[in-house]
């Protein structure tokens, strides 16, 4: 009796993969050919970072202890709201649907970043925004020289100027917190 039952349920799991593939394969519309590529996943992945930018630079903003930084997670927080708004227009006249929160290493590094303060934070959060923005400029690049989705495209060209700004910006706190940049005070005492 039991061996009756367990073969029952194995041959519904069948038809029911079974059934899964043929209606996946009759899906091949253009929204399901756009979720496969290389776009998808770049609007994806600057999708959970401008999520991120937010947030962390919404922290930066209340907790950062240099005024440089201070201002600069504000500065995050206004571009990349904006940019996400961008990427949100784009993906809704495509209709693709982006993540709305944090992924996991988002999620671990806003709370690594919270458990911070003072100078500790300052450069945890400086050191984390060089990288990303590293990254993400290199990421951006290869999206608006090699896309192939013209919107997505698109949006990767007008944003792209934005983090090579913020990654010119974030560059030389990092210096001056470094000791590379000199003070006003030390230019006067110079002269």
């Amino acid at each position: 009796m039991k061996k009756v039952k367990l073969t029952g349920l194995l041959v519904a799991c069948a038809l029911a993969l079974a059934a899964q593939n043929t209606s996946d394969q009759h899906m091949d519309n253009g929204a399901n050919k756009m979720m496969k590529s290389g776009d998808m996943n770049f609007a994806i992945k600057a999708a959970q970072g401008g999520l991120a930018e937010v947030q962390l630079g919404q922290l930066a903003a209340q907790k950062a202890s240099n005024p440089e930084v201070k201002a600069f997670g504000q500065q995050m927080v206004d571009d990349h709201t904006k940019a996400n708004d961008d990427l949100k227009s784009v993906a809704q006249s495509e209709s693709i649907t982006l993540p709305a929160s944090l992924d996991a290493n988002g999620e671990a590094e806003y709370a690594k970043l919270q458990n911070l303060s003072g100078s500790a934070f300052d450069r945890a959060y400086v050191n984390d925004m060089l990288k990303d923005h590293e990254h993400d400029v290199k990421e951006f690049q290869k999206e608006a020289n090699n896309g192939k989705d013209p919107q997505i495209k698109s949006f990767a060209q007008r944003t792209l100027p934005i983090l090579e700004s913020h990654l010119t910006k974030i560059r030389s706190i990092h210096s001056n917190m470094a000791g590379g940049g000199s003070s006003k005070m030390e230019l006067l005492l110079s002269l």
